[in-house]
């Protein structure tokens, strides 16, 4: 049975993200005719970081987004989805919404995972707008014998 070690928090505050990601952040947005601020978040795309015997696995819905539209980058521990959710062309030019609950905009989650973590070998699949993000885990060694043969 696995252990409960709270794998995940989620960064709500930009200002919370390392030096390094922050600049990654002001990157992805950067877009000179938008006067909003970089770490503006039109939509939030819902998540489920679920912990198994061989690592995590980030599991988030982007129904609409494309994978290249997708940014996923590992910096330590702290692990960024950035993407942009385009709305599809309305047949309908001079209907007026009744109901509008679909999200569209660009969005980032940013989660800091605890644990060691191969990101070089991570996988990222996008099918049927589920984007699947399995982090491999690395054994942690610190503690542990290891007998070193003198020749």
């Amino acid at each position: 049975m696995l252990e409960s070690v709270g794998v995940a928090r989620i960064y709500f505050e930009r200002r919370e993200l390392p030096p390094d990601l922050q600049r990654l952040f002001d990157t992805i947005w950067d877009d000179p005719g938008d006067d909003r601020p970089p770490a503006a978040a039109e939509c939030s795309p819902p998540l489920d970081v679920i912990e198994t015997e061989t690592g995590i696995e980030i599991v988030a819905d982007v129904p609409g987004v494309h994978a290249d539209a997708l940014h996923i980058v590992c910096a330590g521990n702290v692990v960024m989805i950035a993407g942009q959710k385009t709305p599809s062309a309305c047949e309908h030019r001079e209907a007026a919404f009744h109901l509008a609950e679909r999200a569209f905009g660009r969005f980032a989650r940013v989660l800091r995972l605890e644990g060691a973590f191969d990101a070089g070998r991570a996988n990222a699949t996008l099918v049927a707008g589920e984007l699947r993000l399995t982090l491999p885990r690395i054994d942690d060694r610190r503690g542990r014998e290891i007998r070193i043969p003198v020749h």
